[in-house]
């Protein structure tokens, strides 16, 4: 039985540098590249810089001083509690400035592409169990029919695929958003994973919201229990949106030919945490083409990168995939594609009940106060004009519509049944011939 953490296990700090698992020559020049881009001197500068354990970090300046690319400079650093300086010897600077030509990339170590698979495993969006109440809690600002947390607390916990479908203003995207607050923990997300040789980075603070983690003061003697791999960075489970913009070659790897870098698509920068794609149908792109990118990923949790070179190879693919569409899904997707989402929830508009609810809390919120001819009005005489279909996103529509008349008007806020037909007809567009 699938049972939520009380906390991700965090990634364990290398203790040696043959922990790294990483190509020597490699650590090396992100070394050298360190020192001379950031100009860094002591040890506890560089690991910083770095982000490797102390005496990591000191067996790297060790094996690169041996090497006569590195010299210690001889004299103790005051401000650095007497530590001992480096600098680059004139082969050290020749050394750095070769690979800076050949990747700008310096800073943080990047986690080896099989380290990362066994992080994402701990922290695997299929590990969380969601329960009703934290559904609730997430979404208790939205006023739902009964049977969809019913739908949607399985499909959530799944950790698979889901398509919400349903007319437009009805509150998927609100939903998504409420799917993603019910997450509570915390995962660890690598500045940058590497593979064959190639750095990735990953780590994006657009996307990735970092948490507050305490450091441990360096002179006490007893450590705290928080201490992880700090080529990581603790993080909020991260939620990718994307609507009508996305296109196929955003979920390929982007490569910087300055800087000889590659940069996580956004699939992989969701790893562990949600990726919600809405508006399906209006990409450039038709929905069945997007969906077929998908399969391999949804099938098998595993995705596909190719780099520059053409050299293929496979990422963990651990992401809750939310598609979001206006459209019927018969209208876009085949069958064999709509089998590979694993769950369908039709998200309609409210009934006149929890319409008259939305309104009155919506109308409560902004200081609107409600009048019942105003309300009569607008139900027994302009709703009947579109067939009684109610959406989410009226009530907010209307109440602001009279909000701004009666600003305008110098009036106090009220509704009446006029001022219910002037927010009307801003709600909908008449149906005409212009003639042009």
């Amino acid at each position: 039985m699938n049972m939520q953490p009380q906390s991700v296990m965090a990634p364990p700090l290398p203790r040696y540098l043959e922990d790294m698992q990483l190509p020597v020559v490699m650590m090396r020049d992100i070394l050298l590249k360190t020192i001379f881009r950031k100009s860094v001197s002591t040890v506890s500068e560089i690991a910083r810089a770095i982000c490797l354990p102390a005496s990591v970090t000191q067996e790297l300046i060790d094996m690169t001083r041996e090497q006569k690319l590195l010299e210690a400079t001889g004299t103790l650093n005051a401000n650095s509690g007497n530590e001992m300086g480096y600098q680059l010897t004139d082969a050290g600077k020749s050394r750095a400035l070769d690979a800076l030509s050949q990747s700008e990339y310096y800073g943080p170590m990047p986690v080896p592409l099989t380290v990362y698979r066994e992080q994402v495993e701990r922290q695997s969006i299929r590990n969380i169990q969601i329960t009703r109440d934290q559904l609730i809690n997430a979404m208790g600002h939205l006023i739902l029919p009964d049977d969809l947390l019913d739908n949607l607390g399985p499909a959530v916990s799944s950790g698979r695929s889901i398509l919400m479908y349903g007319p437009p203003g009805n509150g998927k995207s609100s939903i998504s958003n409420g799917i993603r607050d019910a997450m509570g923990d915390k995962i660890y997300v690598p500045f940058a994973i590497e593979y064959s040789g190639q750095v990735i980075t990953v780590y994006d603070p657009i996307v990735h919201t970092a948490a507050m983690v305490q450091e441990d003061n360096p002179n006490q003697l007893r450590r705290s229990s928080n201490r992880f791999d700090s080529r990581y960075v603790k993080c909020e489970r991260p939620t990718v949106i994307t609507g009508g913009e996305l296109s196929l070659d955003m979920l390929d790897l982007v490569y910087n030919p300055n800087a000889k870098t590659y940069q996580a698509p956004l699939q992989l920068k969701s790893t562990g945490g949600i990726f919600i794609v809405d508006d399906l149908g209006r990409q450039q792109e038709p929905p069945q083409a997007l969906v077929n990118r998908w399969i391999v990923p949804l099938e098998e949790s595993k995705d596909i990168l190719a780099l520059q070179s053409g050299e293929k190879f496979e990422v963990p693919f651990d992401t809750l995939v939310i598609f979001s569409t206006n459209f019927h899904p018969n209208e876009i997707f085949d069958q064999a594609a709509l089998r590979r989402i694993f769950y369908k929830i039709k998200i309609d508009g409210p009934n006149q009940e929890n319409f008259l609810k939305i309104f009155a809390l919506v109308a409560r919120k902004k200081g609107m106060p409600l009048d019942e001819k105003a309300l009569v009005h607008l139900l027994k005489v302009k709703y009947p004009t579109i067939k009684n279909i109610y959406a989410n996103y009226q009530p907010v529509f209307l109440i602001d519509q009279m909000i701004s008349i009666c600003e305008f008007e110098g009036l106090p806020y009220q509704m009446s049944p006029e001022l219910i037909d002037r927010a009307w007809a801003n709600m909908f567009v008449k149906d005409e011939h212009i003639v042009k």
